[in-house]
């Protein structure tokens, strides 16, 4: 009598792995509804921004052609769905941290299953999200272009998301603990979005920034958003550069982090 191998279904082909993804997705959706304070937190903190830079600083910005809260929202989008990204490190520190990690690693499974399952997860949370901050943005005064535009720019905030839940799944493998996680999770994303054109103009920044802005995948996400909700602004590069910036993204990070997982103790 032979023992089946455990690396049997990872070797069955793409309907083991999806399989696999969509059983562990159904577990992290479940996870979420039981903490609904997760959604929640994900929903204030971009609620204040928006308050903030609405009400309190959106008389002092200058967007010429633009009211300030179209040229706001689409930054928030951005923003909010990278921050959103953190609780894919958070939740494979967490898992790793009670050695739930080792136990899947254990059964017969695919190996990307449980970075897939983490990362599809995540997605459905961020364009709840997404959706909420709609909401918001057009409780605030938000008046895109159109519907197409608007559902546009609902779909890129969240494949945006997605790419940067691979990054954080990375990061959650490699930290010791949910703290570390936490905090390697967000420090890198602050520079990152507000160092963009999510809340100012890029011609208000001094030379040097401006380059490196550009040079984000932050900005060209942003302004294909705004492009998006506005007419009248340029759309095709800063889409076309987005979309690389994506896939880009998402290919290199997933790979990273099955290599990652495999080696993780």
């Amino acid at each position: 009598m032979t023992t089946p191998s455990l690396d049997a279904p990872a070797q069955g082909g793409l309907r083991w792995a999806v399989k696999d993804a969509l059983v562990l997705t159904g577990r992290n959706l479940q996870h979420t509804t039981r903490q609904p304070e997760l959604l929640f937190f994900s929903t204030v903190q971009p609620v204040i921004f928006v308050l903030l830079f609405r009400y309190v600083f959106g008389g002092a910005i200058e967007t010429p052609g633009l009211s300030y809260v179209n040229f706001l929202m689409a930054g928030i989008f951005v923003q909010t769905t990278a921050f959103a990204s953190t609780s894919s490190a958070v939740g494979l520190a967490d898992d790793l941290s009670k050695g739930i990690i080792d136990r899947f690693r254990s059964l017969p499974m695919a190996r990307s299953a449980v970075l897939a399952g983490r990362t599809l997860g995540d997605l459905a949370r961020i364009v709840l999200v997404v959706l909420v901050m709609t909401a918001v943005g057009l409780a605030v005064g938000l008046r895109p272009a159109s519907l197409g535009g608007m559902l546009g720019a609902i779909a890129l905030t969240s494949l945006f998301g997605f790419a940067f839940s691979w990054i954080q799944a990375y990061i959650g493998l490699s930290v010791p603990n949910v703290e570390a996680a936490n905090l390697a999770g967000f420090v890198w994303l602050f520079p990152l979005t507000f160092a963009s054109s999510a809340f100012v103009p890029l011609d208000s920044m001094p030379g040097w920034l401006q380059t490196f802005a550009n040079a984000t995948p932050v900005t060209p996400t942003v302004d294909a958003v705004r492009a998006m909700l506005n007419e009248g602004l340029p759309l095709q590069a800063p889409l076309l550069r987005s979309l690389a910036w994506i896939v880009a993204i998402t290919v290199v990070f997933s790979i990273l982090s099955v290599r990652k997982y495999r080696s993780v103790t």
